[in-house]
């Protein structure tokens, strides 16, 4: 295990750019001492905000480079124009050089994901990584993937799914069975997609071990904390996790306007704050942010685009903590494992066809 973790950070992606990560990465920094980071971006841009905070500038290396990935860019087109010069392909590079333990990026999901790919390649037996991350629930969290890296996939990407997502599990929770379901329309085996539904075929008829298949679950069942891997495909995966973070700014807002309605609800909100500032807290969407790209030889954070510094510093975290954990090695490991049970699955699927 590193005395230090190094952290290389795409300085010029998301919506704010090195105004967002640049005072994010501080923000880590003060939590966690051991970080130093590898900063790729405009010297021009960065190298002020870095001046301006001398702690953060003493545990930082600035890599110039003024190519950023847009975040309209198609993957295709970040790729022509950005590889091996982007600052998005110099933080992941970065990893797969062995320079830095982690890439934290807000940048375009989609770019980013091919830059991954593409170089850090995927783990023996995963065909599509995923983007898999803690959701916070009424039992304690779950690891609910794929939140965006791809769109659609058929029953067999599914299964890949549950088999990296109960990995992922099992090492956080420590679990040694943790309990897998399908996100579906309904918990009937005769509603939903075929792909959804023929996976829940696979997954019922295949032997695993490692992991408990409990069957479909529906979107309640997230809040719920109903199992310990919710499995989706990234398009649905991803309207579920803006939908959930879009309602908890919505309810915090209404809690807001009400509370201010009357002398009588503000002493009451007084009286009662320590309860509120505990619930705001938990319902603060940018805890949650940051996902793990699962799947690939290397540690990818992907960051919302749109966070401010504190949602981006939770990032940063996220990837501190993966390497200090080592989670990485060991859900390499629990994949080895799991992806052998895949074959007489897909064989069973196979041979129903």
């Amino acid at each position: 295990m590193p005395q230090k973790v190094c952290i290389a950070l795409d300085a010029m992606g998301g919506d704010h750019g090195a105004a967002m990560v640049v005072p994010g990465a501080e923000l880590s920094l003060k939590r966690h001492p051991d970080i130093e980071f590898l900063l790729f971006g405009d010297r021009l841009v960065v190298e002020p905000l870095l001046e301006s905070r001398p702690q953060l500038k003493a545990a930082s290396n600035l890599v110039h480079t003024d190519v950023a990935v847009q975040m309209h860019d198609k993957p295709s087109q970040a790729l022509r124009k950005g590889r091996r010069r982007s600052s998005m392909w110099l933080a992941v590079d970065a990893v797969k050089k062995g320079e830095a333990d982690v890439a934290v990026s807000a940048g375009n999901t989609g770019a980013l994901m091919a830059t991954a790919k593409i170089d850090l390649r995927t783990m023996a037996g995963i065909d599509r990584p995923a983007i898999a991350a803690l959701w916070p629930n009424l039992k304690g969290e779950s690891v609910v993937l794929d939140l965006g890296a791809s769109i659609g996939g058929d029953a067999g990407h599914l299964v890949e799914l549950a088999t990296m997502g109960s990995a992922m599990a099992s090492v956080l929770f420590g679990l040694d069975r943790p309990t897998v379901g399908l996100l579906n329309i309904g918990v009937e085996e005769v509603k939903g997609l075929e792909a959804v539904r023929e996976a829940g075929q696979m997954l019922r008829a295949g032997e695993w071990p490692q992991f408990e298949y409990v069957g479909f679950v529906e979107g309640d069942d997230i809040g719920k904390g109903t199992v310990d891997v919710v499995v989706t495909e990234g398009f649905s995966g991803n309207i579920a996790l803006k939908t959930a973070e879009g309602t908890a700014r919505q309810l915090g807002q209404y809690l807001k306007q009400e509370m201010n309605r009357s002398v009588a609800r503000r002493l009451g909100y007084f009286l009662a704050r320590g309860a509120f500032r505990a619930l705001a807290g938990k319902m603060d969407p940018r805890k949650s942010n940051g996902g793990v790209f699962l799947g690939l030889n290397g540690v990818v954070i992907k960051s919302h685009g749109g966070t401010d510094a504190e949602g981006f510093a939770y990032a940063v975290d996220l990837g501190y903590d993966m390497v200090r954990h080592e989670l990485l090695a060991k859900i390499g490991q629990s994949l080895t494992r799991h992806c052998r049970a895949t074959v007489p699955a897909r064989a069973v699927a196979g041979a129903a066809s």
